[in-house]
């Protein structure tokens, strides 16, 4: 029976597709055959011969297919609503963090660039305290007052960044360990660490180069050199993630550790100071779910999309748009995208970051065995500073129609690897499964990272195992005295609906809404002109206003997402001039009178980095699992002045 589900779950997003399309054809041929017999249960007089029509059961398929439909145009209605009101509402916080810009200078202007002195001032001590005082744990919870300014910054929490790359040029790390070191908390508070990989040839020489230009600009510097082959492993940045964990992890002792926050970013990834030192007061502030929460941030793609073509440029902006949907204030669920931070102690809880074919999207793969590790009552947080990163590209920029087809197919690799993140619709569903076998044993222990007992990654040290029932006692008891042990609350079961409706929209709605609005279509054409037996009329009339309504959404949020990327651009060239690396930097300005073509875009992109991408994907499912993860080229820095918004289209 396990089998049988893995089996099934893995494939979850292909069944649903065929399962769509047999209704849809269900239904169409339902409603030929009832016209044929004028809607009448025909029979052939003879007892032993079955029916030619059963109208029962055709009316039955008409109505299910109907009401299926006006259930994907709602949920195709409610995602960009969704999606307009967080970008509305994070804008209008970073506009506020803006405003009170000046404020915080004046009030911090003893903080330097490159200066040594300790951030653990007084004033910072004070500031932390008040901070504590106004607790609030609910997960997604964003004050602006609290958190937007990012002042406060203690040394004792430690940001352990993690940089996994293959392949990836020189200066594209450069630049983006460049930006890390400008921090004023770089040299007190962040561990970096290069995840290489052992099948780039001069991966080791790469490292050493960078480690002995950064060495004095960072608590620390180091590199890992991830194996290929391992057994069980597929090739990306999960595997390396989970390589480079396990190493880090070595360095921390038990009592740091509850203060050592690792953050995942990728190599184009540009991080404001603010986004650790924001991390850092919140993870002060809530002393209670310090250890329980996951960090997610909104990207922005604001560094050469002067030199992709607009519908790649199109895809991008809606690509940050889905993630950005779950990042909307008190929000619950918020899965990240690219880049996200986790407190060590939860690393060492879910057993690091898994490593196999179902962990290719390992951003949201991690968010998963972080969710249902504490039974759906993952506290999120968002992070209101955006991190600047760089559209995929072919390389074809400048080269006419091949130049569209190569920055097109780069585009189009990366929407597949997205979608192949559908198996973890697959993952939930089988740990959702375990979660309602496990519902009332609440009791867990964990040992660290580096020292768990088996390579099972979803496993825990069992409880009978350890002399006692409490940490404390735990703690005296010979090879598990570096065990933790707690009590996780019992399963938000609304909160795993709610993650079960975010994954249907990430890894299911791009197809069914494609084979809907093409089956509803027929099925309006065999309709015209009968008589509307089965009082279904309306709800393709409310589909109709229903998908319209979502195209307009969509138009409203390119309009606030201008607002968006205008802010992000600005408070980055201005972060970049202060820091003096400026010179080389890329920054993309729009202007609205002029992207009018990336509105023009948008109905082409939805099918071609959306439906067309899943629907491979799904397809793929049936007889493979892995996918080979290739690297996509990054913008690399030039000595030349941004272009700006003229440049765009």
């Amino acid at each position: 029976m396990s089998s049988v589900l893995a089996w099934c779950s893995r494939r979850a997003g292909g069944l649903a597709m065929l399962s769509t399309i047999a209704l849809s054809y269900l239904a169409i041929s339902s409603e030929l055959e009832a016209q044929r017999h004028d809607y009448k249960y025909q029979s052939t007089g003879s007892p032993s011969t079955p029916p030619a029509y059963n109208a029962r059961t055709a009316r039955a398929w008409v109505k299910l297919f109907a009401w299926y439909c006006l259930f994907i145009h709602f949920l195709v209605f409610v995602f960009p609503l969704r999606s307009c009101w967080a970008v509305f509402s994070i804008t209008r916080s970073l506009r506020q963090s803006q405003r009170s810009k000046a404020l915080r200078e004046l009030k911090f202007g003893h903080r330097r660039r490159g200066s040594s002195t300790s951030l653990s001032s007084s004033e910072t001590l004070t500031s932390s305290r008040d901070v504590s005082s106004t607790s609030s744990s609910e997960a997604g919870d964003l004050d602006i007052e609290r958190y937007a300014d990012g002042d406060i910054a203690l040394d004792r929490v430690i940001h352990a960044i993690v940089i996994p790359n293959y392949k990836e040029e020189v200066e594209t790390l450069r630049e983006t360990l460049e930006v890390l070191a400008s921090h004023a908390q770089a040299r007190n508070t962040y561990d970096v660490y290069l995840a290489m990989e052992e099948r780039e040839q001069t991966a080791v020489t790469k490292a050493t180069g960078l480690i002995n230009e950064f060495a004095k600009k960072f608590r620390s510097i180091d590199f890992t050199v991830h194996p290929p082959d391992l057994p069980g492993e597929l090739a990306g940045k999960g595997s390396n993630m989970a390589w480079a964990a396990r190493k880090l992890s070595e360095k921390y002792s038990l009592a740091q550790r509850k203060d050592v926050i690792v953050t995942g970013i990728d190599a184009d990834s540009h991080l404001s100071s603010s986004y650790f030192a924001n991390i850092t007061s919140m993870h002060i502030a809530h002393p209670e779910t310090a250890n329980t929460t996951l960090y997610s941030v909104p990207i922005i793609f604001d560094r050469n999309a002067h030199n992709v073509p607009a519908v790649v440029r199109v895809a991008d902006v809606l690509w940050s748009a889905a993630g950005m949907s779950g990042l909307y204030q008190r929000s619950t669920i918020a899965p990240p995208t690219s880049v996200y931070s986790v407190p060590l102690e939860l690393v060492d809880r879910v057993g690091g970051w898994d490593c196999d074919s179902e962990a290719i999207g390992e951003d949201l793969h991690m968010y998963l065995k972080c969710f249902f590790a504490l039974n759906g009552n993952l506290t999120v947080r968002t992070v209101l500073s955006p991190v600047s990163q760089t559209n995929v590209t072919g390389g074809g920029f400048g080269k006419g129609l091949p130049g569209l087809i190569m920055d097109v197919r780069a585009r189009y690799k990366q929407a597949l690897r997205h979608m192949w993140g559908a198996l973890d619709t697959g993952y939930a569903l089988r740990k959702v499964v375990e979660v309602w076998k496990e519902r009332k044993h609440t009791s867990r222990a964990f040992r660290p990272l580096h020292t768990s007992l088996n390579d099972d990654s979803d496993s825990y040290v069992p409880q009978s195992q350890l002399d006692g029932t409490g940490s404390e006692t735990a703690s005296e008891s010979g090879i598990f005295s570096d065990v933790v042990s707690d009590t996780i609350k019992e399963p938000d079961w609304k909160r795993i609906v709610y993650l079960f409706h975010r994954l249907f929209e990430a890894h299911f709605l791009p197809v069914q809404m494609t084979i809907l609005v093409v089956a509803s279509t027929l099925f309006m054409w065999v309709m015209d002109g009968a008589p509307d037996i089965h009082g279904i009329n309306w709800i393709f009339t409310v589909c109709n206003v229903l998908r319209t309504l979502g195209f307009m959404e969509v138009a409203f949020y390119l309009f606030l997402y201008e607002g968006f990327h205008k802010i992000c651009v600005e408070t980055r060239e201005k972060e970049m001039s202060d820091a003096g690396l400026i010179k080389g930097m890329h920054f993309s300005h729009r202007r609205l009178k002029t992207n009018f073509i990336d509105y023009i875009m948008v109905p082409l992109v939805a099918p071609i980095f959306g439906s067309i991408p899943c629907a491979q994907a799904q397809i793929y499912h049936f007889w493979t699992l892995d996918l080979v993860y290739t690297v996509s080229k990054k913008v690399t820095r030039r000595r030349s002045k941004s272009l700006t918004g003229d440049a765009l289209v």
